[in-house]
């Protein structure tokens, strides 16, 4: 039987939720209010992104049920997910702190790996490396990262959610032309419950997505990535070419703040999409810069990857030097008041 005349359904259980959301904000006060630190110049309403965490967690029991995905990968998408997404939601509406967020987040890493059924084998360069324990330990970091990095880049309007909703439909395309059809359910929902947030967050934004979202997101899409690549090792480096404007940036930042001596946990905005929302004056034309290199960069090298064999180490490679070129162009990482001032 086909199901999907459910996809427009998650889309529309996420719009809903998040005009709901987006009410109880503003009676409520849940309002984030411009500062220094801030990328918005009005106070917005903010934690729209749990529309989406509820959206596609409710999707993912129908999935199982109609033997769509297994149930080792609910569990460890949803068992994950709804940990970060709580983590996220405690500290939007309070604070937690860090080390106690890492804590959680490596416990949700470690849960998703274990339904998982811990790292497969990977393919770098023409050698198949099976990373046993250490892969795991891997693995488990770069989940941990993913997540961060997520919240870290969604600082404009619409930027998390055009990364994710190109992303998803990205890699559902690399599916059906590979003949892995069965592993585009998931990504089509988180997609489907990304775009009835989008309706809100498109810039100029009415509600922000949050920490519950943008981590949500973060830790969903590499759980993705990782069990696609248990069937089939080049999928995962498809998934990382297609993430690529988000880990560029976010990593790229880091290390300089990290080189400088930086307190990286604490709010900045020197990440490159910031200085180039700045300089642009608008959110909008960033975000829809995102949009279109994922599309006409990242798209193309990653169907590369999957259809004509070209490696998959060396496919990142030549996908993320532009990237890195524009983080440079852009100034990620730099203090911001020395751009200022040039």
């Amino acid at each position: 039987m086909i199901y999907w005349w459910a996809i427009p359904a998650v889309a529309s259980v996420s719009f809903i939720l998040t005009a709901v959301l987006r009410r109880y904000a503003l009676a409520r006060s849940i309002v984030d209010i411009p500062n220094a630190r801030s990328s918005h110049s009005i106070p917005t309403p903010r934690g729209g992104g749990v529309a989406i965490v509820v959206a596609f967690l409710l999707a993912l029991p129908f999935l199982a049920w109609a033997q769509l995905v297994t149930i080792p990968a609910v569990v460890a998408l949803g068992g994950a997910g709804a940990m970060v997404a709580i983590i996220g939601f405690m500290d939007d509406h309070g604070h937690i702190a860090a080390r106690w967020r890492l804590l959680g987040h490596f416990c949700a890493a470690v849960w998703s790996l274990f339904w998982l059924g811990g790292f497969p084998q990977i393919i770098v360069f023409g050698m198949t490396l099976d990373l046993s324990w250490f892969g795991v330990i891997l693995a488990a970091f770069y989940l941990v990262w993913m997540l961060n990095l997520y919240n870290f880049m969604d600082g404009i309007d619409g930027i998390a959610s055009i990364e994710a909703i190109t992303a998803c439909l990205g890699a559902c395309l690399l599916y059906w032309l590979s003949g892995y059809e069965s592993l585009m359910w998931v990504p089509i929902t988180l997609s489907m419950a990304v775009s009835g947030f989008l309706f809100w967050n498109f810039p100029p934004a009415r509600i922000f997505m949050g920490d519950a979202g943008s981590g949500f997101l973060g830790v969903v899409l590499g759980i993705l990535s990782i069990q696609a690549a248990w069937t089939a090792p080049e999928l995962l480096w498809a998934w990382l070419i297609l993430l690529g404007v988000f880990v560029v940036d976010a990593t790229f930042t880091l290390v300089r703040r990290l080189i400088r001596g930086d307190k990286v946990y604490e709010a900045h905005r020197s990440h490159a999409y910031q200085f180039a929302s700045r300089k642009y004056r608008k959110h909008l034309p960033v975000t829809l810069a995102v949009g279109g290199l994922n599309v006409l960069w990242l798209l193309p090298i990653a169907l590369s990857v999957i259809e004509f064999g070209v490696d998959g180490a060396l496919g990142l490679v030549v996908a993320y030097i532009p990237l890195v070129i524009l983080a440079i162009k852009f100034h990620a990482g730099e203090i911001e008041e020395k751009q200022a001032l040039s």
